[in-house]
């Protein structure tokens, strides 16, 4: 069933959402408050939209925001929401990475349910803390991984698990960029220079903005495991501190290998996310720039092109589409599927129940597991491109 079918849902009515982050001259928070709208879930009625109380304030009256739920800290914001008999059920997250883990900690910490942009924190210690959080609070907790919303991406995960590939053998992922080639952070780039910045990303530069991505995705579509890995990562661009080019080799639990590069250097690239899987019986390519393809090979047979609402796409795909096969769905679209399924958890738990098994989602332990993806690779990297344990 498609997700525009949720219309018995809103009637019950919206959710009621609030943003940390997001404010003027942001970019991911206003995909945030798009995909937060586009199956009329949700309803932005709080912001701490900067880490400056006053453009935090001047932020939340731009978007309409009460003058009385303009908050000049996500502190006070969390505080006075959950007192207020109408106070926000979910917050989003869209800082900097190094403010993930005390938002979160305060909003779960008040009863309110979390969804979080990626990465989930920047430890591994951090992000165990918010897993332990979780489960002690029993609030629903979504990280954005937004690429696992697209329709032919669930397609291509249900192929997995029905054995339509076979036994898993190579997976390949690659997220190329050119956006940081030269030193954009030293231009005036708010977006580079939180970027690039150890205090506010954390031990990763490319590897924790993308990089992040294209491991997540690849999890979510094969259900691997990583056993161990190989990193070599590189800050190409002379003075830039945190890697700007992640070239990775990874041994799956069970025998399957991998190959993993994310670059934000790789001239010429603007969001080439590419996922590559092959098995016993068969494999896939799916490319997010040409999201509603996923061409299918089974081994002796020639390829077959699964579109996205057109004959022979899985019920998986089927469920999260919108629009009828030939109308392109994209970037937003994904991106409001994550906000979509996110909705179905939070109104499961509104009656005190937990979503049906068909509502998927990347969750704090995918953070978590995110987290140990970036440590170990820098430590690979650092102690020589060795062999490295995940986990």
């Amino acid at each position: 069933m498609a997700i525009e079918g949720s219309k018995q849902e809103t009637q019950a009515g919206r959710i009621r959402l609030g943003m940390v982050g997001g404010g003027q001259g942001a970019f991911i928070g206003a995909v945030h408050r798009i995909a937060a709208r586009i199956d009329d879930q949700f309803d932005l009625v709080a912001g701490a939209l900067s880490s400056d109380p006053a453009r935090a304030k001047a932020s939340a009256l731009d978007l309409g925001i009460a003058a009385d739920r303009a908050y000049g800290s996500f502190e006070e914001m969390a505080r006075a929401e959950a007192a207020r008999p109408d106070g926000i059920e979910a917050v989003s997250i869209v800082t900097p990475n190094h403010m993930h883990a005390p938002a979160a900690k305060a909003f779960l910490q008040a009863g309110i349910h979390v969804i979080c942009d990626k990465p989930i924190t920047t430890t591994v210690g951090e992000a165990q803390e918010l897993v332990d959080l979780v489960k002690e609070t029993g609030k629903v907790f979504v990280l954005t991984h937004n690429y696992t919303g697209y329709p032919m991406i669930r397609q291509a995960r249900a192929m997995v698990a029905a054995g339509e590939l076979g036994d898993i053998r190579l997976v390949q992922v690659e997220y190329p960029q050119d956006w940081l080639t030269e030193r954009a952070e030293l231009s005036g780039s708010k977006q580079a220079e939180w970027r690039t910045d150890p205090k506010r990303s954390g031990a990763g530069g490319a590897i924790g903005d993308i990089g992040t991505h294209a491991y997540n995705l690849a999890a979510f579509v094969t259900g691997l495991e990583t056993d161990e890995l190989l990193a070599q990562l590189t800050a190409f661009v002379p003075g830039r501190l945190l890697d700007d080019d992640v070239q990775i080799l990874l041994r799956y639990k069970g025998g399957a290998r991998g190959m993993l590069w994310a670059s934000q250097v790789a001239v010429g690239h603007e969001n080439g996310l590419k996922l590559r899987v092959y098995g016993t019986k068969g494999g896939f390519e799916w490319v997010q720039a040409d999201p509603n393809y996923l061409w299918f090979t089974r081994f002796g047979q020639p390829k077959q092109l699964f579109t996205r609402g057109g004959n022979g796409a899985w019920p998986e795909a089927a469920r999260v589409t919108r629009v009828p096969g030939g109308h392109p769905e994209g970037y937003l679209e994904g991106f409001a599927t994550i906000y979509a399924e996110a909705a179905r958890a939070i109104r499961a738990a509104r009656e005190g129940g937990s979503a049906d098994a068909d509502v998927i989602y990347p969750t704090v332990e995918d953070g978590l597991k995110g987290m140990q993806f970036i440590e170990a690779a820098v430590a690979s990297s650092k102690s020589g491109n060795v062999w490295t344990k995940v986990g």
